[in-house]
């Protein structure tokens, strides 16, 4: 559990300690490498494979997460600021519902598991910030968030965590200005 905390922080100290070193004419930052965000999905989907139903899959309430689908039509239309707030929606909305996880599992390896999730929403939210990314204002209700949907079970709500990582998470990345390299 500790083990798997130290990588998630060494990931983040690398990318932050390359960004802020001067150079010349250096390649993508590593905030735009996607071998980070590779590693955090490999960790989502560790916690995915470790949450049994025997553990108990079934949550106390249903909980709201992001809609992880994409339809690129859409995606295409909207400026960056909108796919900026919609991807720093569904990490609140995700952070929120792994903390409502990690209270209502008792299995100490899923703690360490969930601790994980929440430390990389954490960083990804660093991640965006660095890119000039205005910080979320989270809403006073979730009531009414357009791209939402409600998940019962523990397996769903990380399922969705590793759809919305490979999914939204990544096309704002690619997409993001500062991580375009100039053509010449």
């Amino acid at each position: 559990m500790l083990q798997n905390a130290g990588r998630g922080l060494l990931a983040l100290l690398l990318m932050l300690l390359e960004w802020t070193r001067p150079s010349l004419l250096s390649p993508l930052r590593p905030i735009c490498d996607l071998r980070v965000l590779n590693h955090f999905i490999k960790e989502a989907q560790d916690a995915e494979v470790a949450m049994s139903c025997r553990d108990g899959c079934s949550l106390s309430q249903s909980i709201t997460v992001p809609q992880t689908t994409v339809d690129f039509d859409i995606w295409e239309m909207k400026n960056a600021m909108e796919k900026a707030q919609e991807v720093q929606c569904g990490l609140w909305l995700l952070q929120q519902a792994l903390n409502l996880l990690r209270s209502s599992v008792t299995n100490v390896a899923l703690h360490g598991h969930i601790d994980n999730s929440l430390r990389n929403v954490l960083s990804i939210n660093a991640v965006l910030r660095s890119l000039n990314i205005p910080e979320y204002e989270p809403p006073a209700s979730v009531a009414g968030l357009e791209g939402t949907w409600h998940v019962s079970t523990a397996a769903d709500l990380l399922q969705v965590h590793v759809n919305f990582l490979r999914g939204k998470v990544r096309l704002l990345l690619l997409e993001a200005q500062a991580c375009q390299q100039d053509v010449s």
